[in-house]
This record gives C-alpha cells, structure tokens and sequence, in this order.
C-alpha cells in the first residue's frame, strides 16, 4: 500500500514521528474501512510518499477493529529507507503492486534526502535531477 506521508517534513521528520507515536511495539493509522485485500496485506508493507516520491516503508502487522466503527493499520515503527521512486500524490491509501515496489536500501546506502530542505528537494524533483 502507499500513503502520504501527510505533516512530515522530511524522511527523518517521518522516521521520528513513527518513534514518537509507537506504543506496545506498533504504530496504529486510523482508516475508514477494511482493505479489501486485506488478507494479502498482512506481512507487507506500507510505502510513504512525501514530495511525490515513494522514500521509505515501514511494515505491516495486521489490521484490527478499533471500537468505533473504524479499522486500524498496525505498522512498526521504523522507516525503512528505499530506492527514491516518482509517486503521484493521492488521498487515503492505494495499493502498489510487488512488481512496482522500489528496492530496499542497505544501511549505510543513503540518497541525501534526509539532508536536503523538502523545498529545495521539490525542485530538483521538477527538474528531474533526484
């Protein structure tokens, strides 16, 4: 699945966000309703999209019933960094077919997103130079 990475900054803004919200182990989104492949999303992962690029993912645990007549997507709470991928904004969530998903990145390979401005990342974005 991708979804926006709606108030984050930047990459680390993101991954400390995630860190900051994980109680028990998990970070839980609030969505609407139930996936309809759910049973395929159990054990993947959700791809964050910030300045109409896909920059990391965190993995899924499952879905739960939160009470109120909404679902939970339960995530760890880690951003894991991947190959920066052009990605069309949209609201809610989407699936991203497994052909279609950006490789991981190891942990000592890093694309300088991290360390640019999200302004100055946007406009290299147009130009088409990241």
């Amino acid at each position: 699945m991708t979804k926006i990475a709606f108030g984050a900054e930047s990459p680390k803004h993101l991954r400390e966000r995630l860190a900051a919200y994980a109680q028990d182990g998990e970070v839980r989104l609030t969505t609407r309703y139930l996936p309809k492949r759910v049973d395929e999303m159990a054990g993947g992962s959700l791809f964050w999209i910030h300045t109409h690029t896909i920059i990391g993912r965190s993995p899924i645990l499952g879905f739960i019933e939160n009470g109120a007549g909404r679902h939970w997507i339960r995530l760890q709470p880690r951003l894991i960094a991947v190959r920066s991928t052009p990605k069309r904004a949209h609201q809610g969530w989407r699936y991203l077919e497994e052909v279609n998903t950006p490789p991981d990145l190891d942990s000592v390979e890093t694309d300088g997103r991290d360390e640019m401005s999200p302004k100055m990342l946007g406009e290299l974005m147009k130009m088409g130079l990241v």
